[in-house]
């Protein structure tokens, strides 16, 4: 066993120790060939490529060929239940693999379809990837990131925006880009002792920088965002400039309650109050933290002070729900930052592999004949 290449040693330690057992029983017993589909039980916009290269460097490492047909290219929209590619090669070199391309895979697919669904709601807002702070360490960011970048390219060949950058530098390249993107967090702010006071450190400090600014610590978010773009108004005047709202979700944005909020959407957008509406529905328009209420009043004040080439950037929750309404109220969002396309629900992201043929006879466990390709179903007694 002291032999064994590092990456085979991770391997068993990591999967599941059934699979270790079944490797090791087919070493014993004999060989065959295999075909696994791999699947979810949910729609997805298909995003393989992470479990591809790992797949293909275990092939190498194991000196082993595996033939991996993707049924559903990057991108694509899968249905729930379709395998999204078939693997094949020997059973004794894929049967301890399962658990680890499967981590892989399911994660990304579901966050790919999360970020393509925001990204069609709100198809003229550009999107910040802020997946890092929400992630169970650096394989899952790369994952989250990557999935981002698949799922809003599929929504710009339909005319949307999407993802434009991340906030970390090591998963920019996955945006075409070679640094993450951001300015200010809160506790700059704190330490500054003023929203301004921080503005001018920034722009002092990166001079030749684009400024965001965050508006909400001090709860003043239209008195601070006219002050500094007052103090900064050739930068504003050149579009150079963004307030980020960032208003937590137990206070109302300033000069806004319930009434103020209502009356902030009927002069803009009144046929978004219209209807019905669930109650985190009602809270994402006229509720407390960034509502649609919140945006439309902050852009209000903007255009009338005359800084109508200031932008918003808009962060705190933005799911797909949320964006949902967002696109309904007509919210002037210019950018999004968002860590909510990460699967709220785990379990939607569990992938399952399924082994389909052995030596080339088609042979799955009961209930799942529906994995098979169309020639085995035939040859199985199956038609459809």
């Amino acid at each position: 066993m002291s032999d064994r290449s590092p990456l085979d040693r991770e391997i068993t330690a990591r999967t599941d120790s059934y699979f270790n057992r079944t490797r090791r029983i087919v070493e014993t017993f004999g060989d065959v060939r295999v075909t696994y589909a791999v699947f979810l039980r949910r729609p997805v916009i298909s995003a393989p490529r992470l479990a591809v290269q790992w797949l293909e460097r275990v092939a190498r490492e194991r000196g082993t060929p595996f033939e991996i047909e993707v049924k559903y290219p990057e991108g694509a929209w899968v249905g729930a239940g379709d395998p999204l590619l078939y693997l094949s090669g020997s059973f004794a070199a894929l049967a301890d693999l399962e658990t680890l391309y499967l981590q892989r895979l399911g994660p990304a697919c579901v966050a790919a379809h999360n970020a393509y669904q925001m990204s069609l709601e709100m198809p003229k807002a550009a999107f910040l990837a802020m997946e890092a702070r929400h992630c169970a360490g650096f394989e899952m960011q790369e994952m989250m990131a990557y999935a981002a970048s698949v799922g809003s390219a599929a929504a710009r060949q339909e005319g949307a925006t999407g993802f434009v950058g991340t906030a970390t530098d090591a998963t920019a390249h996955w945006f075409g880009e070679a640094a993450g993107r951001g300015t200010m967090p809160h506790a700059l702010i704190g330490y500054a002792g003023s929203t301004l006071r921080a503005a001018e450190m920034f722009h002092e400090t990166y001079p030749n920088d684009g400024l965001t600014v965050l508006v909400d610590y001090f709860g003043q978010e239209v008195t601070d965002a006219l002050t500094v773009c007052h103090r900064f108004a050739d930068l504003a005047a050149a579009g150079r400039m963004a307030v980020r709202l960032d208003t937590h979700g137990g206070r109302f944005l300033e000069g806004l309650d319930p009434a103020e909020s209502y009356a902030v959407l009927e002069r803009h957008a009144p046929n978004a109050i219209r209807r019905y509406r669930s109650d985190s529905e009602l809270r994402h328009l006229v509720g407390t933290g960034v509502s649609a209420a919140a945006i439309w009043r902050v852009r209000e004040a903007l255009d009338a002070a005359g800084f109508q080439k200031v932008r918003i950037v808009a962060s705190s929750g933005f799911s797909v729900g949320k964006c949902r309404v967002m696109a309904e109220a007509q919210a002037p969002v210019d950018v999004v930052g968002t860590g909510s396309f990460i699967p709220d629900i785990w379990s939607e992201t569990y992938a399952t592999a399924d082994i389909v043929e052995y030596d080339g006879t088609p042979r799955v466990k009961l209930g799942r004949e529906f994995l098979l390709r169309q020639e085995g179903r035939r040859r199985n007694g199956h038609q459809g």
